[in-house]
């Protein structure tokens, strides 16, 4: 059986007892089963992996004993940071694991005229906090060890006017650019991606002022999660660690 990955938050120690999270206690004990003597991978955000076997485990406790760590790098050489206009239902939800399997370092929700979601205060934080719990899932499985950010909500034009290094690319169908000619090098990458019934001409405007260049994937129109994957996919291979 594969050994499981699970995300501490906070630093681990070289050597030393750790006591999991709820979240990882149950997901270790309610849904793998595993019990005392097992071996696990732990991970903290440093870009490190932490050998590490159970101890104890109960319905309320893991504890496990870490005895060795080692440098494992997964991370590309291409930035990317994904400002992905809110989607519905599960649509958002997909994006965020796939983009982060995908190699994306930093992903912020945004708020678009066009935006199908009406979220708000309390309500947000908690999808907020939801997307987060998604992203520590991805990088459990997909093996990355640095953790990516995802940032609270903002409006489209805060997020653009943002001073950010690197290319700034918006999708758009009858673009006159594609990633393919895009010059090199490019280490960092600013990508938009728009909702459903993309972006009004005024913010299509306003992007520009800001600086963003205008890219298109091809002849078809691809629905907004379809759109994020596709082209973070052909930065990656272009520019980072793919293919």
């Amino acid at each position: 059986m594969r050994i499981p990955r699970i995300y501490h938050a906070g630093p681990l120690p070289a050597e030393g007892s750790v006591k999991l999270s709820e979240d990882a206690t149950h997901h270790l004990t309610r849904v793998l089963r595993l019990s005392e003597g097992q071996p696990l991978h732990l991970f903290d955000g440093s870009n490190h992996v932490f050998d590490a076997r159970i101890t104890v485990a109960d319905k309320k406790n893991v504890v496990a004993q870490v005895h060795a760590v080692r440098p494992q790098d997964c991370e590309s050489p291409l930035h990317l940071h994904l400002g992905q206009v809110m989607s519905r239902g599960e649509k958002m939800e997909f994006t965020i694991q796939k983009s982060i399997e995908l190699g994306v370092n930093v992903i912020t929700p945004l708020f678009s005229e066009r935006c199908g979601i009406k979220l708000e205060g309390e309500r947000l934080a908690k999808k907020i906090q939801q997307w987060r719990k998604i992203a520590i899932g991805a990088c459990e499985q997909c093996g990355r060890n640095a953790l990516p950010q995802i940032r609270d909500a903002m409006n489209l034009d805060d997020w653009c006017a943002e001073h950010e290094p690197g290319l700034k690319l918006n999708l758009h169908p009858r673009a006159r650019h594609s990633i393919n000619t895009l010059p090199l090098p490019v280490e960092r990458v600013r990508l938009l991606i728009g909702p459903e019934g993309g972006l009004s001409s005024e913010e299509i405007a306003m992007t520009s002022s800001h600086g963003f260049t205008e890219i298109q994937l091809g002849p078809r129109v691809l629905r907004t999660e379809t759109t994020a994957l596709t082209a973070i996919t052909a930065l990656q291979v272009r520019f980072g660690d793919l293919g």
